[in-house]
């Protein structure tokens, strides 16, 4: 009875482990390049000293985390970029590290500090980008950064700063709590000149809605199974119990 009962309470335990992180990839169904996280189940044996395991029990993870392209929305502003292909768009992470999103929704703070859509300061070739006052900015196929400084006409435009475009070996990214990617050993990547960005548009969510939805529902079904296993557990227990009180 205790092993079946054991079972029944951490498969239950992590289907809801599991609801979280499908939650999670819908709420971000509308969100600027992000990237589904996937989420597997497996049995784990216990062992209790040397010998044969006592008993299992379910453990939910995330392995991986879906690197698909999403699609490309098209929003005809100048300052809106989506990476085309692989890569990253280099940001300075709240704690000041370098971080790596696929968020091109970029504008000019009070500042001039550019920033992406979540607030980040977005790395150039010698760190965060800071923009004199300006008339116009131009972002090229490559990051580079021309603008027209302010009072001059648009023959003065010139080329002032490059935004680091990434390309690493996604063995080695890993994706944190904040929705950001970090190179593992948090050692920043270089630069990688092939990497390229299409001004104008943003790059979507990579979620499969139905997907999502779909492992949603059978989640609640499975949880609903641990439960009622626990219950009949539980009856067994009792009717034990009353056999031995009559016995």
């Amino acid at each position: 009875m205790d092993k079946a009962l054991y079972i029944a309470m951490t498969g239950a335990k992590h289907n809801m482990l599991a609801q979280t992180n499908h939650s999670n990839n819908m709420a971000n169904l509308n969100t600027t390049g992000f990237r589904a996280d996937f989420a597997q189940a497996r049995s784990m044996p216990v062992y209790y000293g040397d010998g044969h395991p006592t008993r299992a029990y379910a453990l939910t993870e995330r392995p991986a985390t879906n690197f698909e392209p999403g699609p490309m929305n098209a929003t005809g502003r100048d300052h809106d970029i989506a990476v085309q292909g692989d890569g990253f768009i280099a940001v300075q992470a709240p704690d000041g590290t370098e971080a790596y999103t696929r968020a091109g929704g970029l504008h000019i703070d009070p500042l001039g500090i550019l920033r992406n859509g979540s607030g980040l300061a977005v790395i150039g070739n010698d760190g965060p980008i800071a923009l004199p006052p300006l008339e116009k900015l131009e972002i090229g196929s490559d990051g580079t950064l021309s603008i027209v400084a302010q009072g001059l006409g648009p023959e003065a435009m010139v080329e002032i700063d490059r935004i680091k475009l990434v390309n690493p070996d996604l063995a080695e990214v890993s994706k944190g709590e904040d929705g950001l990617f970090r190179l593992d050993g948090g050692v920043p990547a270089p630069a990688d000149a092939q990497v390229s960005v299409a001004t104008g548009f943003l790059e979507g969510s990579n979620v499969n809605a139905v997907n999502e939805f779909t492992q949603i529902l059978s989640l609640s079904r499975q949880y609903e199974m641990q439960l009622k296993l626990m219950q009949t557990v539980k009856q067994n227990s009792e009717a034990s119990a009353r056999l031995l009180q009559n016995g």
